[in-house]
C-alpha cells in the first residue's frame, strides 16, 4: 500500500509543475489552474487531482512564487489504488528554481497530518519532485539532476523523445495538443516497480503537461489534461507571502478554431454485466440466518439488485433487506433496509439511504455523493471526504476485490487494508487486517475461509470487534460476519435476474 500510494503522490507532484509557463527562463503564469482525470488500466476517473500557481510574492524578503495542488482518490481496484487525500503549497525561488519552503497536509489519515520543510534559513542544492521538473523544461527536457524526496537524495535523468515515435498530437477533454515527449529515468522510480515513465509537454509557450504515463505491475497509469483556466491572482494563502504587482501584457492572439463536432450519444442500456474485478454478477443474492447469542432472531437478504441509469450516471443498486424477524428481536424491524446506489465499475458510493429501527434507528439517513470532490451532503449538513468514501454496504461488496493478504510478522501488520467509510456525520478510516487463510465450521461442514478484522475509530464499532470471513473462491462471498454478541451466516447464494 505504502508503494502505491508513493506512486500516485509522484504522479500527482509531477503533474503540479504544468503550473509553470515557459515566458522567459523563469517565469510562472499566475492564476493558471490545472485539472487533471487519472486511470488505470479499464478504469477511468480513479482520482481527482487539481494544480495551480497561486501567487508571487515575498516572504523572509525573499521572491517567492506559490504552486499549490491537490489530489483526491479511493481504495478500490483490488486495493491497487490506496486512498489518498493530500495537498501540497511549495514556495520556489523564481530565479534558481530551488524550494524555498513545502507544506504538505495529508487528510487520509483520521487525524491530518502537517509536514512542513523549511529552506529559508538554510539554502538547498537539491530540487523536489516539482521544481526539478521545471528545471528540466527550462533545460529543453534534457539534463541529469539532484533531487530530494522523502528525506532521500536522489537523481534524475530526462531526455527528449521523438515526435515521429512518442509525441505528436494528444486530444483530451481540453482539446488537442502538439506535444513533445520526455522520457524520465531514476531509481527514485525504480524503488516502486515504476517502468516507462513518459511526461508529454505541450509545444506551446506555456509548455502544459498534457500527458502522463507509467507502468508498474498492476498495471498502466494515465493522466490526461482535463481543463484548463487562468484566473485573476487571488489573495496569497500564507499570510507572510505578501503579493507584488504583476506586469500587464497583451493576451497572445489564438487562431480561431473549428467547433468539434459533437456525438451522438450512444443510448443507455440497462442491466449490463459488471466487470469481472468487482467479483460478483449482477442479481447476486445472498441470504443470512442472523443469531444473537445461540438465539435466531430473524434473515437478512444481500443482493446486488440493478444496473441503471440514475440523474445521467451509469448506477448499481446495492441494498440490504430484512427477509424475516423472529420473536425475541430487538435489532431490527420487518421494513429496514439498506440502500446504496454505486458507480459499478468502482463502486464508490453516489448516494444511500438507510431505513432503520429498533435498537438501529438513530442510524437513518439519506446521503448524496458528489462524486468529483468526495463531498457528502446528509441530513444535518454536508461533510468533506475522500473521494471512494464508503458506507458499510458498498464496504461489505468492495473488501471482495481488495488484495487481502496476511502479513508475515504481526509486529509488522504491511498488508492492511485503509478505507474511508462514512459514519453518521463524517468519515473514518477502517482498517481491514487479514489473516492467514484457514476454514471456518458452518452447519458442520469446514469451508475454507479468510478471517478479516475490522477496527474503525469509532468506539462503539470497534467495542463490536467487527469481524467478517470471505470465501477463498474467486467470487469472495462473504460467509460469516460478527458483530458483539450477533453473528450472520450464509444460508443460501443465488441469482436472481433484474
Amino acid at each position: 500500500m505504502k508503494i502505491f500510494r508513493l506512486i500516485i503522490v509522484t504522479l500527482t507532484l509531477l503533474i503540479l509543475v504544468g503550473s509553470a509557463s515557459a515566458q522567459g527562463n523563469v517565469a510562472f503564469r499566475i492564476g493558471e489552474r490545472l485539472s487533471y482525470t487519472v486511470s488505470l488500466e479499464r478504469f477511468p476517473n480513479v482520482a481527482h487531482i487539481e494544480t495551480s500557481v497561486s501567487s508571487r510574492g515575498t516572504i523572509s524578503g525573499r521572491d517567492v512564487i506559490e504552486l499549490q495542488g491537490k489530489v483526491k482518490t479511493f481504495d478500490i481496484v483490488s486495493a491497487t489504488f490506496p486512498l489518498i487525500d493530500e495537498s501540497r503549497i511549495v514556495l520556489i525561488d523564481p530565479t534558481s528554481g530551488l524550494p524555498v519552503l513545502i507544506n504538505r497536509t495529508i487528510r487520509s489519515t483520521v487525524v491530518p497530518k502537517e509536514v512542513v520543510s523549511n529552506f529559508l534559513t538554510t539554502p538547498t542544492t537539491n530540487f523536489e519532485l516539482l521544481s526539478l521538473i521545471y528545471k528540466a523544461r527550462e533545460a529543453g527536457g534534457n539534463g541529469s539532476f539532484p533531487f530530494s524526496e522523502n528525506g532521500e537524495n536522489y537523481v534524475a535523468t530526462f531526455a527528449a523523445g521523438r515526435l515521429d515515435k512518442l509525441g505528436g498530437k494528444v486530444r483530451t477533454d481540453a482539446g488537442e495538443f502538439d506535444t513533445t515527449p520526455t522520457i524520465i529515468q531514476s531509481t527514485y522510480l525504480d524503488l516502486f516497480g515504476i517502468k516507462n515513465f513518459r511526461l508529454d509537454l505541450s509545444n506551446d509557450q506555456f509548455r502544459i503537461p498534457v500527458r502522463l504515463r507509467f507502468d508498474t505491475a498492476k498495471g498502466s497509469f494515465t493522466a490526461l489534461l482535463a481543463s484548463v483556466s487562468v484566473d485573476a491572482p487571488p489573495v496569497p494563502t500564507d499570510p507572510t507571502l505578501v503579493a507584488q504587482p504583476q506586469p500587464t501584457s497583451q493576451p497572445t492572439p489564438r487562431a480561431a478554431t473549428t467547433p468539434r463536432p459533437v456525438p451522438t450519444p450512444t443510448p443507455f442500456i440497462d442491466n449490463q454485466p459488471l466487470l469481472r474485478e468487482v467479483k460478483f454478477v449482477l442479481g447476486e443474492t445472498l441470504d443470512y440466518r442472523v443469531m444473537q447469542g445461540s438465539q435466531a432472531i430473524g434473515t437478512l437478504r444481500l443482493a446486488a439488485k440493478e444496473r441503471k441509469q440514475v440523474e445521467s450516471a451509469d448506477s448499481l443498486l446495492l441494498s440490504a433487506t430484512v427477509l424475516q424477524v423472529l420473536p425475541g428481536n430487538r435489532a431490527f424491524g420487518a421494513a429496514d433496509s439498506l440502500i446504496t446506489r454505486v458507480n459499478p465499475d468502482t463502486l464508490a458510493p453516489q448516494s444511500a439511504e438507510f431505513r432503520l429501527s429498533q435498537g438501529l434507528a438513530t442510524l437513518s439517513q439519506r446521503l448524496s455523493v458528489h462524486g468529483a470532490t468526495g463531498a457528502i451532503a446528509f441530513g444535518a449538513g454536508t461533510a468533506d471526504a475522500p473521494v471512494g468514501t464508503h458506507t458499510i454496504l458498498s464496504l461489505i461488496y468492495a473488501m471482495r476485490s481488495f488484495h487481502l493478504q496476511a502479513s508475515k510478522t504481526n509486529s509488522a501488520p504491511v498488508n492492511d487494508t485503509r478505507v474511508a467509510v462514512f459514519w453518521r456525520d463524517k468519515p473514518y478510516i477502517f482498517v481491514l487486517r487479514p489473516a492467514a487463510p484457514d476454514s471456518i465450521t458452518m452447519e458442520g461442514k469446514p469451508i475454507p475461509a479468510q478471517l478479516v478484522a475490522i477496527t474503525t475509530g469509532v468506539p462503539e464499532l470497534d467495542a463490536l470487534q467487527l469481524k467478517v470471513w470471505l470465501s477463498l473462491d474467486d467470487s469472495r462471498i462473504p460467509l460469516r460476519f460478527i458483530a458483539g454478541t450477533y453473528q450472520a451466516d450464509l444460508t443460501s447464494a443465488s441469482i436472481i435476474a433484474p
